[in-house]
């Protein structure tokens, strides 16, 4: 054979190899800075794993900038990326089961939350079709939700007629009781807001003291055991992109997703809460840690009274046992090792 013939023959060999290896690219929409936890930790761990998975042929890539997190379901449903996350308390109305694992007092971690938050979804909450148009991958919490301020407060009451960042969902309902001025904003916001004196704090864990750098504008922290709430994300894809995929490859996605991807991502937020935690210490921020039995735990206790039975009230209409649901979940939870 001639040289020529060998190259043409090599090169069409490459060709053919070229295609059968071909790689499929998913693309992750985020609207968190990249060293947030969600972006440092979860997503780029994900990647590997459905890489893995997939021997290669599908490769994920993040990309940000893409709006307010309350787009992210649109941006998927519609096509325009692969894949994303939200905090399902930025749509008002669509997302309502989701607030059962916000609940106030379930006193777990992320994870374990998160992991129960997983499968009460799948066994009670997907028959509702809440998340109509998306094909969900994962759920998760933050972890426990404390109060953040630029001047200190003694109780609850100084928080009264206090102009405070709220992102929805149950934080909304105590942000209510408390009588604060809600003021609502994606959470990468909140920095510059606290900054100019637009706000006079926050409701959000404790990771964002690092992750948002709220260290240098929140000096005072109240952190209840177990935080006031948790807060509700899902990771969720386009379906068509799925169906688009051979079926070794989808199947192989969602092997590495569902609750051991929700578990981790819970997992991710409670070690970003430790190293906020110390961030803000290391900054001398006044972090007051309330212990069960305090008047601010007695206070808070009282304050959420009656909350478990307007959660219910509101989601008699999805038609499922909300209840049962919600019961599981807490034990789901708060057994899990």
């Amino acid at each position: 054979m001639s040289n020529l013939k060998k190259i043409a023959c090599a090169g069409l060999l490459i060709g053919l190899s070229g295609q059968a290896y071909s790689e499929t690219t998913l693309r992750v929409a985020s609207w968190l800075p990249p060293t947030h936890p969600q972006n440092a930790v979860v997503w780029p761990t994900w990647s590997k794993w459905v890489e893995e998975a997939t021997e290669g042929r599908v490769n994920v890539v993040i990309e940000y900038g893409m709006g307010h997190p309350k787009t992210m379901f649109e941006l998927v449903e519609d096509g325009v990326v692969d894949a994303s996350f939200s905090y399902h308390g930025y749509v008002p109305g669509r997302f309502k089961l989701t607030q059962a694992v916000e609940q106030p007092l379930l006193g777990t971690s992320a994870e374990a939350a998160s992991v129960a938050h997983w499968r009460t979804f799948e066994k009670y909450f997907s028959k509702a079709n809440e998340h109509d148009g998306l094909e969900v991958i994962g759920l998760f919490t933050h972890g426990p939700g404390q109060i953040h301020m630029a001047d200190p407060v003694s109780s609850l009451a100084d928080l009264n007629g206090k102009k405070i960042r709220l992102g929805g969902g149950v934080q909304g309902e105590i942000g209510h009781r408390m009588g604060v001025t809600a003021v609502g904003a994606p959470a990468p916001k909140v920095y510059e807001m606290m900054q100019q004196g637009v706000i006079d704090g926050v409701f959000i864990p404790m990771v964002d003291q690092k992750s948002l750098r709220l260290k240098e504008v929140a000096k005072n922290v109240i952190a209840f055991p177990g935080g006031m709430y948790l807060g509700s994300f899902a990771m969720f894809m386009n379906p068509d992109f799925l169906a688009d995929l051979d079926e070794k490859d989808r199947a192989a996605i969602m092997s590495v997703s569902g609750e051991k991807l929700s578990a981790m991502a819970g997992r991710s937020w409670d070690e970003g809460d430790a190293e906020g935690l110390k961030a803000a210490q290391e900054a001398g921020v006044n972090i007051t840690m309330v212990q069960d039995g305090d008047v601010l735990s007695a206070e808070f206790k009282e304050l959420t009274k009656g909350m478990e039975q307007t959660f219910l009230d509101s989601v008699e209409s999805r038609g499922v046992d909300a209840k049962a649901a919600l019961a599981e979940l807490r034990e789901i939870a708060r057994s899990y090792k």
